[in-house]
């Protein structure tokens, strides 16, 4: 009983040393000029085992790193302090997920050293462009500021968490290419549906969040979640809605496709373009013969996609492109009006009839499409008019089809005019 009673003694001793070595800590840490002091005490006390059972020790041990990673001497001298802080903090959190001796012992500020000097450090890291630094200093500032916001430990206890460290974060792993951190953070800025951060937009992180994941993880279900968000805070961003084209369009479905632009027209009926794509996805559907012939409903698709191009000059009638697509089906329609007269082989006279209306109907489908091209040459032949080069493109494209359809109706004039524009494109505009 007497050894027993003597080894419950030395028990009882060496807990209320340790406590008195904890205090001691304790008191060095708080007090000026005293890290080092206190940094000598908890590395001592806490290469003991008996020590490191307790989430006092090491909740101290972060304190005591924290306050030397949050000195700029100090910091120096001992590298990788806030590691240490980071690593003593995560070994007492698992004991002490309640945060209970930290609160009894005041010892929250250590959570403020780690995310004031952590900001700090990022901040230098990335003025500097010294991207992977910066990464890993706004990681700490992001942790510690939102361990401070949920245990309420900052002045504003209404805050939820810091835009700017996230932002930040987001930016340095994007920058340092850890692009599935970088959309991490990021994914918690556009998951809270902010629009602004210090009053500047922030649309390029839907769109960048978007674009990754569609087009560089080919993750469909992340791509749509973060073009919802972006819809709903940038509702007039046009990325949205070229976006779900482009998706349904890829997966090959023109009915679902011409339902999305349906959708699209409904939803912005006043874009231009918008309508101008659908005819021309229309059209150019219309003339597919990659299955071997037409769609069944060529001729009814053919109609909807000037319907459609028709609507898009309604809205801008100087849309040049509208007004070339339209005279080109309609070209088009003339040339394969004209071809069915092969069809006719007999010499009857009702033979040779047929073969006289359809090319008289064709010549009347000649005659439609010029005032197209015409307008086409209203709007950016005018002499002086400097054009980019799908526009030469595209009053080229114009001129070259009236000099054909001049040339079958044997105008000279006509023909030589337009040749002589077509030649000096590149000279006049």
């Amino acid at each position: 009983m007497k050894k027993l009673f003597l080894l419950a003694m030395l028990a009882a001793m060496f807990q209320f040393s340790q406590a008195q070595d904890f205090a001691k800590v304790k008191t060095a840490v708080l007090l000026p000029g005293q890290l080092e002091t206190a940094k000598t005490e908890i590395d001592k006390l806490m290469n003991d085992p008996k020590a490191q059972a307790k989430p006092e020790g090491w909740i101290l041990k972060a304190k005591v790193y924290s306050g030397i990673y949050a000195d700029e001497k100090l910091r120096a001298k001992y590298p990788g302090s806030e590691a240490i802080a980071n690593s003593s903090f995560e070994k007492y959190a698992q004991m002490d997920p309640s945060f209970k001796t930290l609160k009894d012992d005041g010892l929250q500020t250590f959570a403020g050293d780690m995310y004031a000097t952590s900001f700090s450090q990022g901040v230098r890291t990335y003025n500097a462009k010294v991207w992977d630094s910066a990464a890993y200093y706004f990681k700490y500032s992001v942790k510690y500021s939102d361990i401070i916001f949920k245990n309420k430990w900052g002045r504003d206890t209404t805050m939820n968490f810091d835009t700017t460290s996230i932002l930040y974060a987001g930016v340095a792993y994007e920058k340092a290419n850890v692009k599935d951190t970088a959309a991490m953070y990021y994914g918690r800025l556009a998951e809270k549906k902010l629009s602004k951060i210090g009053g500047s937009d922030i649309s390029d992180i839907y769109r960048w969040l978007v674009d990754y994941y569609y087009n560089q993880k080919k993750d469909d279900a992340n791509a749509v979640k973060y073009l919802s968000l972006g819809k709903a805070v940038y509702p007039d961003d046009l990325l949205w809605p070229d976006t779900e084209l482009e998706m349904v369009r890829k997966k090959g479905n023109k009915d679902s496709l011409f339902a999305k632009y349906e959708e699209i027209t409904k939803e912005i009926p006043n874009n231009n373009l918008f309508w101008y794509n659908y005819g021309v996805e229309l059209y150019n559907y219309a003339i597919d013969t990659t299955s071997g012939k037409r769609p069944a409903n060529a001729d009814e698709l053919v109609t909807k996609a000037k319907e459609k191009l028709n609507k898009s000059l309604e809205l801008n009638p100087d849309y040049a492109q509208a007004s070339l697509l339209l005279g080109q089906i309609t070209y088009n329609q003339a040339v394969d009006l004209k071809a069915t007269t092969k069809d006719i082989k007999g010499q009857k006279p009702e033979d040779i009839k047929k073969r006289a209306d359809i090319r008289v109907a064709a010549a009347k489908k000649f005659d439609e499409a010029i005032p197209y091209f015409e307008k086409v040459d209203k709007i950016l032949g005018a002499p002086g008019n400097k054009l980019k080069m799908d526009a030469k493109t595209t009053l080229k494209d114009a001129y070259d089809l009236l000099i054909t359809i001049y040339e079958q109706k044997n105008v000279k004039e006509k023909v030589d005019a337009y040749t002589l524009k077509f030649n000096n494109v590149d000279k006049d505009h």
